[in-house]
């Protein structure tokens, strides 16, 4: 049976509450260096302000335009000198949907000696927009999707194999994916609601290939932008914490309510008893195993 997503938890949040509060102890980030793409501005500059809250030694905040996180880097030092322990701000200019630029940002900061515990993936390439996809430019949806799929799987595979990770080190990986994944039909967004679908895809499927253990992962939708925007920035410290382990590989929304959704029984037994529960898949078609499929098919 089908969630209805509005009405998922009884409590829809259009705010930040006490549950997600960055300053409650369980969701510490304290000594922990944390890496925010699309960090300058919007829901990126405020998940920066959230880990800080939280007490993030280290916050690196990446995008494209330089002025742009030199000045957010300004403001979030200005805001926390008075911190204790005071959170250091690194203001760095890369592109996610260029692979030198990628390489480029992981070489600094190995050669910082900084350890990335906990990467968000942020930034997104938004375009190109239009009622018919057919029209459109081959380079500009591969451009998309070479930014929302390519340049989010190499932060990862960088995030994971960094040199200086001590051996057994989880870490965790949160991704800021969209409700257009699951919007249809979806007017005027096609190519960015289906890149942020295969990638909400592909870190499901890196999911069960790797246990929370080794890495936690994370996605979920940030939620219908109010003029508050602490409701997404809190969530993504919850998503990195050990209180979000259960859902790991799952797709989630900002706005259900963490604590209704951990006490509803039929929820946990779905996503225990279903792989596909909160999984980007075909919709109306139940789950299958690998070994259903080949049993089926020599039979």
């Amino acid at each position: 049976m089908s969630l209805d997503s509005f009405n998922v938890t009884r409590t829809f949040h259009r705010d930040t509450y006490p549950a997600i509060s960055p300053t409650k102890a369980s969701l510490s980030q304290a000594g922990k260096a944390v890496l925010i793409t699309g960090g300058g501005g919007g829901i990126g500059f405020e998940i920066a302000r959230s880990f800080a809250k939280a007490g993030a030694s280290k916050i690196i905040i990446v995008g494209r335009r330089t002025a742009v996180l030199d000045a957010a880097a300004v403001k979030l030092r200005e805001e926390f000198k008075d911190s204790t322990p005071t959170p250091e701000f690194i203001a760095h200019q890369g592109d996610i949907g260029d692979d030198a630029s990628i390489s480029s940002i992981w070489e600094f900061l190995n050669s910082q000696n900084i350890f990335v515990r906990v990467l968000v993936l942020n930034a997104a390439h938004f375009y190109p927009l239009g009622p018919d996809t057919l029209k459109m430019d081959k380079r500009e949806i591969m451009e998309g999707f070479n930014t929302n799929v390519g340049g989010n799987f190499l932060m990862t595979v960088n995030f994971v194999n960094q040199p200086l990770r001590p051996k057994g080190q989880q870490l965790n990986l949160v991704n800021v994916s969209t409700s257009t994944i699951h919007i249809i039909p979806g007017p005027n967004s096609t190519p960015y609601a289906t890149s942020k679908a295969a990638f909400t895809a592909l870190t499901g499927r890196i999911a069960d290939e790797h246990p929370v253990e080794e890495i936690q992962i994370i996605s979920f939708h940030p939620g219908i932008i109010y003029s508050e925007v602490a409701l997404p920035a809190d969530y993504a410290v919850w998503a990195a914490s050990p209180e979000a382990s259960w859902l790991h590989g799952r797709f989630v929304w900002a706005h259900w309510d963490v604590d209704e959704l951990k006490a509803d029984k039929e929820f946990s037994k779905r996503l225990e008893q279903e792989k596909g529960f909160l999984r980007v898949a075909v919709q109306g078609l139940k789950d299958i195993s690998v070994d259903a499929f080949l049993n089926k098919q020599s039979s």
